[in-house]
């Protein structure tokens, strides 16, 4: 695949970096990842946490920013941003996820 999109469907995954990964692997070398999503506020309380994503819709759990790029990389994806877009709710944001898959060896222009 050339790109992989969603909106607001990663953060219901209970096995995110398997999704990431899955993502990773279908694409092409140099393959477009681009979806928005809800994250976490970093240092916000277990239980208010828990409340801000019952009242969003996200049941399963939120990733920080720092979380969803660590799992991105992890995912063997490279040229990561997170843009946050606009507030939710308390602790809770939403923004754009995007990365690259690396190029390969065979995607370089040949000498």
């Amino acid at each position: 695949m050339d790109v992989v999109i969603s909106n607001c469907v990663f953060t219901l995954s209970t096995e995110k970096p398997r999704a990431l990964a899955e993502a990773a692997r279908v694409l092409r070398p140099d393959g477009r990842f681009g979806i928005s999503d809800v994250l976490a506020e970093p240092g916000l309380d277990p239980a208010r946490r828990a409340e801000a994503e019952h009242a969003v819709g996200c049941p399963v759990g939120t990733l920080t920013a720092a979380q969803y790029r660590d799992q991105l990389l992890a995912a063997g994806f490279v040229n990561t941003a997170i843009i946050p877009t606009r507030p939710l709710t308390e602790g809770l944001y939403s923004a754009i996820v995007q990365a690259t898959t690396p190029r390969s060896d065979d995607a370089a222009p040949s000498t």
